[in-house]
């Protein structure tokens, strides 16, 4: 099996980074992975469906660990190289108040 496309969305959300789409042997479409900061670093989160009890059950997912591994690493590379593209994110300013003209005394007045 091969990732023969990767496709990344990136979000700028505290913990989901981007969701990612991809295609395997150029004839099967996985689409909602995810690219999640765990606190042991990124990991990928498998599509899932919440189950009437409130559970996520993944509805595909590698069954063994080598294909996971090789699915990360394909993942986690692209997911670098589109961080790396994307423009940087715009700085906000903090807003401020417009300056007042300066009070003039009485006796400055003609």
């Amino acid at each position: 099996m091969e990732i023969t496309q990767v496709k990344v969305f990136l979000v700028d959300e505290e913990k989901l980074k981007a969701y990612v789409s991809i295609v395997l042997d150029d004839c099967f479409l996985v689409s909602d992975l995810k690219v999640i900061q765990g606190p042991n670093g990124l990991f990928i989160s498998m599509p899932s469906k919440r189950k009437k009890n409130g559970e996520f059950k993944d509805v595909a997912h590698p069954l063994n660990r080598e294909t996971r591994e090789m699915m990360e690493r394909r993942i986690l590379g692209e997911y670098e190289k589109a961080k790396a593209a994307a423009p940087p994110p715009a700085k906000v300013q903090a807003a401020t108040a417009p300056e007042e003209p300066a009070a003039v005394a009485p006796s400055e007045v003609a």
